[in-house]
């Protein structure tokens, strides 16, 4: 029987969940629907960070206070402008043009929710990409995967290859950085224990 309050991911993002689910935490998803649109002048990071913390209250807002809420929200940032999630193809192929063969910046903000108060960390890591040839981009770009990402790629997937380096952790890239969760989830007691040696 667990004595811990229930954990709720505010995320409709199957990364998310597996990522949760590879660090052994039981959950459930209720993903908020937010207006995700930047503000003007807006930096990515404020972004995240203010788009991270909107979902998980907007959640916790439809629970009991005992309950534990995770939101999290994850931009790429080349030069300080923002690339969202693509509309289409089209978009998604002037992203990677713009990405292919430079350093950008992935940002994901991480809010958890607990009691009534709320904790927020961003999470920062480097993606250098490889340059991209037309006929290799029109095949990735035929896979459908890129248009649900920010950025318009998977790092995990299909566009692994373009990427030369992470510097930084490869989880904020994904979409959760670990370390975060595990600082912002411990002291609530929603990480399973390590077994005794």
């Amino acid at each position: 029987m667990t004595t811990h309050p229930p954990l709720v991911l505010a995320s409709r993002s199957p990364r998310r969940a597996d990522l949760l689910t590879q660090l052994g935490v039981s959950f459930v998803v209720d993903s908020a629907d937010i207006d995700e649109s930047p503000l003007p002048g807006e930096s990515p990071q404020a972004m995240v960070t203010r788009l991270a913390t909107a979902k998980c209250l907007a959640v916790a807002s439809r629970y009991p206070s005992e309950f534990a809420i995770l939101g999290a929200d994850t931009t790429v940032d080349l030069d300080g402008e923002i690339f969202g999630t693509p509309i289409d193809l089209d978009h998604a192929r002037r992203m990677l043009e713009r990405l292919a063969g430079r350093t950008h910046q992935v940002h994901t903000a991480v809010c958890v929710s607990h009691a009534g108060t709320h904790r927020t960390e961003l999470d920062t890591a480097s993606v250098t990409m490889h340059p991209i040839e037309p006929p290799r981009l029109e095949r990735y770009l035929a896979t459908g995967e890129s248009l649900d990402k920010a950025g318009g790629y998977a790092v995990q997937g299909q566009a692994g290859p373009f990427v030369e380096r992470v510097t930084g952790q490869l989880t904020t890239v994904v979409g959760l950085p670990v370390e975060v969760v595990e600082r912002l989830l411990t002291p609530l007691g929603l990480l399973p224990r390590p077994p005794h040696p």
